[in-house]
């Protein structure tokens, strides 16, 4: 149950943005200048460093609905399961599989980040702006993390919810739906 009164057909992060939409306007644009702006990483690489914070974090929500978006964007599901059980051997480019090092290593302490693991993603063929975006990504989310579970809003369990949600965040991102959220009530 949720620490704070939330909309009941509005689980997870969209309860508390709609709960305070003055503080989710910065937060729904950050996101998605950072999931869905332009960038030389794939939206579906970008939605893998948040599945994999967010795994790595313990967030039931977000990881499920991340796993979501990522799988829907690869056009697949096995590569998602394998980054959240282990990015080094999963089927991702050296490249991915750097900056994913790095994100973990964010989700633990940003302090964490050695010259080592930024010189293995730039001989790996990131960028100062991948790198710079990785970061802030996993940043993020360890936020939205925190934010989620910290008031301890609804996490769904039916599958067709995460599948629903994945096709509104692929389809129309992270801004708040111009018409709101209300004809979802009528699904809760």
């Amino acid at each position: 149950m949720p620490h704070i009164p939330l909309e009941a057909h509005l689980p997870g992060i969209t309860g508390l943005l709609e709960y305070r939409q003055d503080s989710a306007q910065p937060i729904r644009e950050l996101t998605q200048l950072l999931l869905r702006g332009e960038s030389t990483l794939t939206e579906g690489e970008r939605e893998l460093i948040a599945t994999l914070v967010s795994s790595r974090n313990e967030c039931r929500f977000c990881t499920t609905a991340h796993t979501a978006a990522a799988d829907r964007l690869l056009g697949e599901s096995e590569t998602c399961e394998l980054v959240k059980q282990d990015y080094e051997t999963a089927p991702v480019s050296d490249k991915m599989k750097a900056l994913l090092h790095v994100a973990a290593l964010v989700q633990k302490n940003g302090k964490e980040v050695t010259p080592e693991a930024v010189e293995r993603a730039k001989t790996a063929g990131a960028t100062d702006r991948e790198l710079h975006d990785t970061v802030l990504i996993a940043a993020l989310f360890c936020l939205y993390n925190k934010y989620v579970d910290g008031l301890s809003t609804v996490t769904p369990t039916e599958p067709a919810f995460y599948a629903q949600l994945g096709e509104r965040i692929t389809t129309h991102g992270y801004n708040r739906l111009k018409h709101g959220y209300d004809h979802l009530k009528e699904k809760a």
